[in-house]
């Protein structure tokens, strides 16, 4: 079965599907054709709309999903913002105050704190260091960015994309 903590509290659409042994927590709000894995834990005030959620993830407070899709064993937030056109892979990390757009995160990858990635794909195993964003925006046109795999980008680095990081590239702090 599924753990609801206060059914009273917590408001989930009857197209939402939860997989066995998974925890929601109050004030928590599943919306539209949303579907949630295996033993799952959704921590309070969590929003979740049109999102699939692998088995074995963690949602933390205050996290808001939307029209993305998250692999196994992932961990959101807290206060994560997953925008439409996500896609995070197994075993992942997205911390808090972190928002991402249509970007696709790597398997093992970790966007830890405090970063903004909109219109990137992001290999296997990066670290992305705290205070990073990605600037896909000139003005006129969005434009994409791409992160090899086991890149370490350091912390407070501006991205102005289009950039393309090769594999196991390397970023000083405050870099641009």
């Amino acid at each position: 079965g599924v753990t609801i903590i206060d059914p009273d509290q917590t408001y989930i659409d009857s197209e939402v599907e939860i997989g066995r042994d998974t925890i929601i927590y109050p004030f928590t709000y599943i919306e539209g054709k949303t579907r949630i894995g295996n033993n799952c834990t959704i921590y309070p005030h969590s929003r979740i709309i049109d999102a699939e959620i692998g088995d074995f993830a963690n949602i933390y407070d205050h996290s808001i999903i939307m029209e993305s899709s998250l692999s196994d064993n992932t961990n959101i937030g807290p206060f994560a913002y997953i925008r439409p056109g996500c896609r995070v892979a197994p075993n992942a990390k997205i911390g808090d105050f972190v928002e991402l757009k249509n970007a696709e995160i790597g398997k093992g990858t970790k966007v830890p704190h405090l970063s903004y990635v909109g219109d990137a794909s992001i290999g296997e195993g990066t670290n992305i260091g705290a205070g990073t964003i990605f600037a896909n925006y000139d003005g006129k046109e969005k434009h994409r960015s791409i992160v090899g795999d086991n890149v370490f980008i350091g912390s407070n680095t501006t991205i102005v994309s289009p950039v393309k990081i090769g594999n196991e590239g390397k970023t000083g702090a405050g870099s641009v």
